[in-house]
């Protein structure tokens, strides 16, 4: 039986040919919210269950934003006593790896900034293909006294390695196309053009693939990495540790101030 998707306000689903396409759409700057985290982790559970889709590309509908990072205000809410350490993943751990795991390809098509949050989700899918002179990815959350929670933490080294992962982290810079595909950020950078029907040529190729050969893929894939859960519930303690601090609080509340998670001042971003 077919899936509809119907009921998101943040998300625009199209199923084509085995290829779900998934266009967020959350003005005004696609902020990694509890409305887009919620309907990200419903999406998730319900493309993973649909036997039509074989291949899942998230995409924008602002050319300026991809995602622009996680609800800062969301942040300030979390306990000020560090919780004891989990062990087991919490809930937005989850909804990013089930992007990961499922058995379906998924690829990130990038115009725009992706930015804390907004980079872990994108670290969480198969593939990345960002558009030159748009795209722009970093994880700035040392800026604000906190450091990557999402997952950065743990998916920036292996696919970088340890240094490289060290100056995106630390840095809190932004990376170009360019230089995200030098890092090995993003699998490939490739002209505003050419985005769209390089990732479409491609979904719509690993889609003709059957279902099951896709999920073994995967499978043998993730066989060859060391266990990621035991270092994203260590990102999770030490995440917990970074946002009880006083400065992390009095540096998300300066950052609000500016005028952080406007769209004027998220254009331009704020550095550290």
């Amino acid at each position: 039986m077919a899936f509809s998707y119907p009921g998101y306000t943040a998300l625009r689903v199209h199923v084509d040919r085995g290829v779900a396409f998934v266009t967020i759409d959350h003005p005004p700057i696609n902020l990694l919210d509890m409305v887009l985290i919620q309907e990200l982790d419903r999406l998730g559970r319900e493309v993973e269950g649909d036997d039509d889709v074989r291949v899942v590309v998230l995409q924008s509908a602002d050319p300026d934003f991809f995602i622009a990072h996680a609800d800062v205000t969301l942040i300030q809410q979390l306990p000020k006593e560090v919780p004891p350490k989990a062990t087991t993943l919490g809930w937005f751990h989850q909804m990013v790896e089930r992007f990961r795991t499922m058995p379906k390809a998924t690829i990130g098509k990038i115009e725009g900034r992706a930015r804390g949050g907004g980079s872990e989700l994108l670290l969480s899918l198969d593939m990345r293909f960002g558009a030159i002179g748009r795209a722009i990815l970093a994880q700035p959350e040392v800026a604000v006294g906190i450091i990557p929670g999402g997952s950065g933490t743990q998916r920036l080294p292996r696919l970088m390695g340890r240094g490289r992962a060290l100056e995106v982290i630390l840095g809190a810079q932004d990376f170009s196309a360019e230089l995200a595909e030098r890092y090995g950020y993003i699998n490939r950078a490739l002209p505003p053009a050419d985005l769209t029907p390089f990732v479409e040529q491609l979904a719509y190729r690993i889609a003709a693939v059957p279902a099951a050969t896709i999920a073994l893929a995967k499978a043998a894939v993730h066989a060859a990495e060391l266990p990621i859960v035991d270092g994203l519930l260590e990102e999770a303690h030490y995440f917990n540790q970074s946002v009880a601090t006083r400065q992390a609080q009095e540096r998300m509340a300066a950052f609000l101030a500016m005028g952080g998670q406007t769209r004027a001042v998220e254009l331009v971003g704020l550095a550290p």
